[in-house]
């Protein structure tokens, strides 16, 4: 009973370790473990160690029942072995991950970030609309003294909008982009 607790205790430090390398690096941009490890593609480590858990969780489950069989309890204590070892080594080789190249896909922001970008832009742009208004109506009602600085103000401000017109088409082609291409 003693190493089943040890078990529990491990897992527990898992769940940790993994929360806090699941935070820091993301989803990975691809399947961490083979699929017969873990069910489905697990691309971070917290879903991992809660599938450790369950194994384990049925393997203590059958045995108090008594419906435990040597033959299962051998595929169970073999498979908890193997994602646990699993999940450990993940864990242990992070600095070696971190100097892999990364995936296209790693860089790609979700869609509905690009959404809140561009609405964003959206704001900036005519926020600036109305800035080039502004120093227009300046310029137009300068003193000769003051023209050329109105005339540069206006100038600054138009390139400003200009910048924020061109990254909001950029944002709007990713956007069509993904959405044609998911």
């Amino acid at each position: 009973m003693s190493q089943l607790k040890q078990l529990v205790s491990t897992l527990e430090q898992l769940s940790v370790q993994a929360a806090a390398l699941d935070r820091s690096r993301g989803e990975h941009h691809q399947a961490l473990f083979d699929e017969r490890l873990f069910h489905g593609s697990a691309r971070l480590l917290v879903p991992c160690v809660k599938e450790a858990n369950a194994t384990l969780e049925t393997l203590i489950r059958e045995e108090d029942s008594g419906r435990l069989t040597a033959l299962r309890a051998e595929y169970l204590s073999e498979r908890l072995l193997s994602q646990v070892s699993a999940i450990q080594r993940e864990i242990a080789t992070q600095s070696i991950r971190k100097k892999e190249p990364k995936h296209f896909s790693h860089y790609q922001k979700p869609i509905n970030v690009l959404y809140q970008e561009l609405a964003q832009h959206q704001e900036w742009e005519r926020r600036l609309m109305e800035m080039v208004r502004d120093k227009q109506f300046e310029l137009d009602n300068a003193s000769p003294f003051s023209q050329q600085q109105a005339q540069q103000a206006l100038l600054s401000t138009e390139q400003r909008l200009e910048r924020c017109r061109s990254a909001k088409i950029k944002l709007e082609n990713q956007i069509t982009y993904r959405e044609r291409h998911q």
